[in-house]
């Protein structure tokens, strides 16, 4: 198993993650101290300050790879002429990223173990490769947002860790302001874990976490933290045909499932490994989808962002796979009647005063004088009628009377 396990503990129920950001502050404040003291006594009792640690040997890779069928599942080509994450920031809270790989030579590195930003593991290689792997010519793997800016917060070197540190590093990405942080990691329950993801959450970042893996000598299964935190998107793992994987925990509460068998990645000395398996592997899929969904939707906060992930999932069946398969392409693309406002139709602007000339004020004088005045002319005009039939006839009959001997 290669997630990062950082004693594991059952726990009845996630407790509320609440508080204010100051109070958050304060308390992660304290754990990041703390975290800082433990990395100096490590460092001054082992190797000294900013030495490597005394083995760094991860499994080799391989140079040679094909197309991953994830990449395929998840229709990521497509996604692409929408959006490939550009502007946003992801952070990966993780085991450190070999900066030296072709695909992930923009990564920022950041160190709180005292042992140096190398990744001795590959675990954080990998996961920063599915995140945000960058397009490289005639290499068939991309990560899911290529274009997003990464952030490498190394919180462990050698598979194990320190809660306290944990923590210091989700609010170290945090301050260093992460849009999206991935947390391939499962740990117990404690308070200044529970407030760094609160602070995170706070911010308005988008944070993702491994919902944790089961193997047979785990015994009884139980919670895995950070994912089970109100507010967080769980993440399980699942195969080719979409069902949960086995190895993936049910306990834990799920939001979405994402490949996390057979996976493809980036891996440590500059190669690739095509079996990762987990559902360490699962998480960053879902950060780089949020990276998507940000980059896509500025205008949206991590509670929408997380709320539109998981309705536009392919639908899930059984315990432990939540919404379903994780679908970039409705996640970006999708529209959400809830998020569309309503609203009243605009009230039409008022005339202006001389838009509409006013009726005439009727004057009955005036009225009066042009009745008159046409009567008269009717009645001048009868007058010329009637003298114009009349004269001819008087003409004729030399202005004598019309008799009937006068007649012809």
């Amino acid at each position: 198993m290669l997630a990062t396990v950082l004693a594991l503990v059952a726990v009845a129920a996630p407790p509320a993650v609440a508080g204010t950001v100051t109070a958050v502050r304060a308390t992660v404040g304290t754990a990041t101290a703390a975290a800082a003291t433990a990395g100096a006594t490590v460092t001054a009792s082992a190797r000294g300050a900013g030495s490597a640690p005394e083995k760094c040997t991860p499994r080799r890779g391989t140079t040679s790879i094909s197309e991953s069928w994830a990449q395929r599942r998840l229709s990521l080509s497509e996604v692409w002429e929408l959006t490939k994450g550009a502007g946003v920031t992801v952070a990966v809270v993780d085991s450190g990223v070999e900066a030296r790989h072709p695909q992930l030579r923009r990564i920022r590195s950041v160190d709180l173990t005292a042992t140096g930003v190398r990744d001795c593991l590959g675990h954080g290689t990998a996961v920063a490769g599915i995140i945000g792997a960058a397009e490289m010519k005639g290499v068939p793997f991309t990560g899911v947002a290529p274009q997003a800016r990464l952030i490498s917060v190394k919180q462990t070197s050698d598979g194990t860790g320190d809660v306290g540190r944990l923590a210091a590093a989700i609010v170290r990405a945090t301050e260093l302001g992460a849009d999206v942080i991935n947390v391939s990691v499962q740990a117990s329950d404690q308070a200044d874990l529970r407030n760094a993801v609160a602070y995170a959450l706070a911010r308005d970042a988008v944070v993702v976490a491994a919902a944790g893996n089961v193997q047979k000598e785990d015994g009884t299964p139980a919670p895995a933290y950070p994912a089970a935190y109100e507010g967080v998107i769980s993440v399980g793992a699942a195969g080719p045909d979409g069902a949960r994987a086995d190895s993936s925990n049910a306990v834990t509460p799920v939001t979405v499932l994402a490949p996390g068998r057979g996976v493809t990645s980036t891996w440590a000395g500059r190669s690739y490994r095509e079996d990762l398996e987990g559902t360490s592997f699962a998480a960053p899929y879902v950060a780089g989808v949020a990276a998507l969904v940000r980059a896509r939707h500025p205008q949206l906060d991590n509670v929408r962002i997380r709320r539109r992930i998981e309705l536009t999932a392919d639908g899930g069946t059984g315990t432990g796979t939540g919404a379903g398969m994780v679908n970039p392409l409705l996640a970006v693309s999708a529209i959400l009647p809830s998020e569309q406002v309503a609203l009243a139709p605009r009230e039409a602007a008022p005339l202006p005063a001389d838009a509409v000339r006013p009726a005439p004020v009727r004057d009955p004088v005036a009225v009066s004088r042009a009745l008159w005045l046409a009567l008269s002319a009717l009645a001048a005009g009868v007058l010329v009628t009637a003298a114009g039939i009349a004269v001819p006839m008087g003409r004729r009959r030399g202005w004598r009377p019309g008799t009937p001997e006068n007649q012809t």
